[in-house]
């Protein structure tokens, strides 16, 4: 018996190579966290201050916003899988779960763009 050849197009395959891209970056944008914060710096010394030194610089408001973005769309993506396989195609269900699980995460990526950038350590050592 000969196997059946997979084109590799379509919005499936993308969707199943972002699964694999972005787990691989996730990864290391998650070690690279951990190490940061719990290998190089104690967790005791991590607080407020701490965290409002690392957000004085852009590098890491992007870094962590990356690892959001990542993790969600990720996440966000391994459930519209889910959903796919439990709706039937060209169903109502499937349209409303979909809809549903990407407004969820396009306001929870905006939330967190929003304190990303929008924290301001200055305005807490004025009081």
């Amino acid at each position: 018996m000969q196997a059946t050849r997979v084109r590799p197009n379509g919005w499936e395959w993308l969707s199943w190579l972002y699964m694999r891209v972005s787990a691989v970056l996730l990864l290391g944008l998650v070690l690279g966290h951990l190490y940061i914060m719990h290998v190089i710096n104690s967790t005791d010394t991590i607080d407020f201050a701490f965290v409002a030194q690392r957000f004085a610089t852009p590098f890491w408001r992007v870094y962590d916003l990356l690892i959001l973005v990542l993790a969600l769309s990720h996440g966000l993506n391994g459930l519209r899988g889910i959903v796919n396989d439990y709706t039937r195609p060209g169903g109502g269900w499937r349209l409303v779960w979909n809809v549903g699980l990407w407004t969820v995460g396009l306001v929870f990526t905006l939330l967190g763009a929003l304190v990303l950038f929008s924290f301001d350590p200055s305005a807490f050592a004025r009081r």
